[in-house]
């Protein structure tokens, strides 16, 4: 008897102690504002085609030219799809609990993709494994956005699952777009028979239209201490991106020209970022080209010359998604 009662004692103790406990965690949960970092990866959902790289389309092709007949074939062609919306995430928000059982937040994040493989065209020899031209494309993008958002959770105290809803604004961004080509060819120079070997780096900045996206999350909150909590989440975020405007920021172009008989250097010519006109170097974009558009006439090894090149060129506008479903995990601190 005197056991049973001790235990009923101590039981009572226990328990009045931790609801104690959970009722001030929950008043230290209501706390009006909070600040949070968070970080995360995104995974691409919904891949889609990506846009084409200057004249090349979103391809994957291996080619072989015959030196016989001076013509080039397919072997194989794909289509290059994806999305930007797989990469890294990192914010930081600001938080205002409404009541215990909503708030509202706004943050502020800094969003890293990975590298994808935009544009590739390989043409061989035919016959043999000989490597005449490559050109090859890789594009990520970096952007800040905007995220307001309404919270709502049940007030658990202790561990407090919740649903996150809002907007996406992006702030800044760009798609940046990194070009390798080389490309082998012949050519007569004073008589006599000459090769020439091309090869070309180029940087390229893609400027998106202002757009607005949409964010969802599902999350829960532990709380560790008196005025921090520790939360994960997931999340899914649409953000749909068209072009605006398109800048070539770094160019380099050399071409040798050797001798077929010797393999000495005949010549060598350059081309810098200086050289390019207006209408290489600057594209904005349109939802439809017509007659009064900027467009190429003509093209002479990589040199492409427009309608007018002392005026930007223009190109179809292209769409890219820098949304995706992804993990985060951070901190949250109460005031």
């Amino acid at each position: 008897m005197k056991n049973l009662t001790l235990f009923t004692t101590l039981f009572l103790t226990v328990a009045s102690s931790y609801t104690l406990h959970a009722q001030d965690q929950k008043i230290t949960a209501s706390s009006k504002f909070y600040v949070k970092v968070a970080g995360g990866y995104f995974f691409s959902v919904f891949p889609g085609e990506f846009p084409k790289v200057g004249p090349y389309e979103p391809h994957d092709e291996q080619k072989q030219y015959n030196s016989t007949t001076g013509t080039t074939s397919t072997i194989s062609e794909k289509v290059l799809t994806g999305s930007y919306g797989a990469g890294s995430r990192g914010g930081l928000s600001f938080g205002w609990n409404i009541n215990h059982y909503i708030a509202v937040e706004a943050a502020f994040n800094y969003y890293h993709s990975k590298k994808n493989l935009m544009t590739r065209e390989v043409t061989v020899l035919a016959g043999s494994s000989t490597v005449l031209g490559k050109i090859e494309s890789h594009g990520f993008v970096n952007a800040i956005d905007f995220a307001p958002a309404v919270v709502i959770h049940p007030g658990f105290a202790g561990v407090d699952p919740y649903v996150r809803v809002g907007l996406v604004v992006p702030l800044w961004g760009e798609l940046k777009i990194h070009t390798d080509a080389n490309q082998t060819g012949s050519a007569v120079v004073g008589g006599s028979p000459a090769i020439t070997q091309t090869t070309i780096s180029r940087d390229e900045r893609v400027d998106p239209n202002v757009t607005v996206g949409f964010q969802g999350a599902f999350g829960i909150v532990f709380l560790v201490a008196a005025k921090l909590d520790v939360f994960v989440e997931t999340e899914y975020r649409n953000i749909p991106v068209r072009s605006k405007k398109k800048e070539v920021t770094a160019y380099d172009e050399t071409t040798n020209i050797v001798s077929a008989t010797t393999g000495q250097t005949i010549a060598t010519q350059h081309r810098g970022l200086s050289d390019l006109s207006t209408a290489e170097r600057h594209t904005e974009y349109q939802s439809t080209l017509d007659q009064n558009s900027n467009t190429p006439v003509s093209q002479s090894g990589a040199t492409v010359t427009y309608k007018d090149n002392d005026k930007p060129s223009n190109d179809l506008k292209s769409y890219i998604n820098i949304g995706g479903l992804g993990a985060n995990v951070g901190l949250r601190w109460r005031f």
